[in-house]
Order: structure tokens, then sequence, then C-alpha cells
């Protein structure tokens, strides 16, 4: 979708909001953020605006509080939503029913990006795994963007992004309500248990969402999935890209598995490798928890490498080690 010298309407004033609009100004189109709150600080809104676009405010950056009226609405091309921000509100109503598309943050930030991604999801533990395979990527290839959920907006970075680069995102099932075309290399989902259940409604709805991480994803690339989560196993006989299931309970062949402090994989074709990892450090400088206990967060050096990023053995030993984990 071309949005050059076009009206988006941006829902939500709050900080992935703002990087929206930034980027959609950077591309040359015409960001209008709308927020419900009419208590908004507008005037800090704008300068927040204008530092993120490097543009003054006016007719081609706007903020607009309490109402949108319907002739906004209809002059608008997309609406960017926040992801705080249910789907199903009589607002984004007004949009669908005039087949204006609605896109999140994340989309947005993925139809402008470049490079290679990793996209992990799950009810606990992504926001740790996020981190160290960012630290992992990082230490491999000199630099790595972090983005998503972990805090950092997705939008925040996209424009920067060169083709040889390589993402990592925290992906919640809010953010993945909204994507169409958002297609990572490498998913994982780490786990699935009951959450946001006021959002979703049905754990069905819930676990959807999450699947949905892997949407466009074909066999040519890889999902990351936990063996010992039932939502996870199951949806591994019907996800649409390549399955690597970890466990940290069981050996797995094929599959990635853990022994004391060793964890092994099995490509399935009488290959793989094992590694010897060394217990992390906490932030006082302690080792802390056995390697069973931190699998999960570990073995995702198997995602950066299935994704053609060619990670060697050794910078995923030292990545681990040196990681300070929360």
């Amino acid at each position: 979708m071309d949005l050059r010298d076009r009206q988006v309407i941006v829902m939500g004033a709050g900080k992935s909001g703002i990087a929206a609009a930034g980027l959609l100004a950077g591309i040359g189109a015409r960001p209008v953020i709308f927020d419900e709150n009419r208590d908004l600080d507008i005037q800090g809104c704008i300068r927040r605006l204008e530092e993120h676009s490097g543009k003054e405010a006016g007719e081609e950056l706007r903020v607009i509080v309490g109402e949108l009226s319907d002739e906004e609405v209809s002059a608008s091309a997309l609406l960017v939503m926040s992801p705080g921000i249910p789907v199903d509100t009589p607002f984004v109503e007004r949009f669908k029913e005039k087949q204006i598309p609605v896109w999140g943050e994340i989309e947005l930030a993925y139809r402008y990006a470049k490079g290679r991604l990793i996209a992990i999801t799950g009810t606990n533990g992504k926001t740790t795994t996020t981190a160290l395979t960012g630290k992992i990527t990082a230490d491999h290839f000199g630099r790595s963007f972090v983005v998503g959920n972990i805090g950092d907006p997705y939008t925040d970075h996209a424009l920067a992004m060169k083709e040889d680069d390589v993402t990592v995102a925290e992906i919640s099932s809010f953010q993945l309500e909204t994507i169409e075309a958002f297609h990572p290399q490498v998913s994982a989902i780490l786990n699935i248990t009951p959450d946001h259940l006021n959002r979703h409604h049905t754990m069905e709805n819930y676990a959807k969402c999450k699947e949905d991480v892997s949407l466009n994803q074909t066999k040519e690339d890889v999902c990351v999935l936990n063996y010992e989560d039932a939502y996870t196993r199951d949806f591994g006989e019907r996800c649409p890209a390549q399955v690597i299931y970890f466990s940290s309970e069981r050996e797995l062949h094929p599959g990635i598995y853990c022994i004391g402090e060793e964890i092994y994989y099995d490509r399935g074709d009488g290959s793989g490798y094992g590694l010897a990892l060394n217990t992390p450090k906490s932030r006082a400088g302690k080792r802390v928890i056995p390697m069973t206990a931190r699998v999960e967060e570990a073995l995702l050096f198997e995602k950066a490498r299935q994704a053609s990023l060619n990670l060697t053995c050794q910078v995923t030993v030292n990545g681990y080690s040196d990681f300070i984990f929360l």
C-alpha cells in the first residue's frame, strides 16, 4: 500500500502510537493521532510527535482528541491500532464498514522494515527469551534490533534497518490480532496458558492469536514449539512452517532437549550436536537456577541458526553464559 500523501489515523497517543506516527511521517504519509482521552496533554503529545518525525505539527501532522468525525474517517487510507485497544470496538467497526484497512503497529513496521525477523511469543518467558536471542544475534552480527512488546516499538527502528540486519521481536497476543502480511523467518511459541481472557473471551481465541505468529510462514521457515505444552504440541501438527520441538523433560528425536547442563539437537537425519553451557548469572553476579529451569530461554539459539543466520556454537555458548537473567 502506497501511503505517501495519504491520511492515516493512528489510534492511541502512547509510546507505540507516537512511534507509528513518526514512521508514517518518515515515508511521506499524513498521520493523525487520535485519542479518546479529552484530558490528553495535546501539546506534550505534539512535542513528542515532532521529535519522532523531525517535522512540525500542521496539516501533515495532527492530533485529535475526544471524537473523530465521519469526515476524518472517510478521508483516511488506513487505521493503525495501538496494541492496548481492542479490535472489536465500535470505533474500529467504523473503519471496517468503510473497508478501510486496520493494521497494528507491528504490521506497519513490518511493511517497511528490512532484513530477517525472529518473532517470539508465549504466555510466559518471552521477554527473557527475546532479550537473550537479541544478545546472541548482536554478538554474532555486531548489532541486532530487539523490538516489540519488550518495550521498544518496532516502528521506531523499521526505517533504519538494512537487508543484512536481524530483528528479534517479542510479540504479544494483542499485537497478533492485527497482522496481515507479517512473516518472520523464524517464530517461536514458548507456551500457552490462560491469560488475557477478558480481551480474547475464550481460551481458543487466545491460543489462535498466539498461533498466528506463524500465519504467513511456509515450510521454508521455522517455528520452534514447546513439546511439553499441550497447546503448542497440538499446533505443531498443523503449523505451516517447519516445526522444531524443544523439551526440558525428555529426549526428542528429532528435536532439542536438555540433559543436565547440556543441550542436544537431534536433526532427525542421524546428525546433530550438543552444547555444554554455563549456568547464567543474576544481577548480583551469582550463578542461578540449574539449566533445566532455563532451557526454554536457552534453546532458541537453534531458531537463529535455522533462519540462515549461521550462528556459531561458540557465539551461542558465550551469549548464554554472559547473559544476566532478571
